[in-house]
């Protein structure tokens, strides 16, 4: 059974740092394209970071330059880290993988088969 599960997600004050982690189990041949995604209430889900088929770090332009997305050696590990959050940036946060992609696409929701069940973030002005 495919499971991907996120955790580290919380409350924190604009200007603060929060570290998400994804850890993918029970499928094999796993490429690298893996992603994290975030929703705000009302809005579309966003891509905003994502490890493509050649190792290569994508990211939206809201959160160029303050996350930044690794995957382990093992490709069996996201993590993003996020650095001087906005209250923008309040979200429930679902990591994605299963997929192939290159460059931009790994910010696609269709390119991704498999979802995790989210973890929260909230950050206060």
């Amino acid at each position: 059974q495919v499971q991907l599960t996120e955790s580290g997600g919380g409350s924190v004050q604009a200007g603060g740092s929060l570290q998400l982690s994804c850890v993918a189990s029970g499928y094999e041949h796993r490429s690298r394209c893996m992603a994290w995604f975030r929703q705000a209430p009302g809005k579309e889900r966003e891509g905003i970071a994502g490890v493509d088929y050649d190792g290569i770090s994508i990211y939206a332009d809201s959160v160029k330059g303050r996350f930044a997305v690794s995957q382990d050696d093992s490709k069996n590990t996201l993590t993003l880290q996020m650095d001087n959050l906005k209250p923008e940036d309040s979200a429930m946060y679902y990591c994605a993988g299963g997929g192939y992609c290159s460059g931009i696409s790994a910010l696609y929701e269709g390119t991704f088969g498999f979802w995790g069940q989210g973890t929260q973030v909230t950050v206060s002005s």
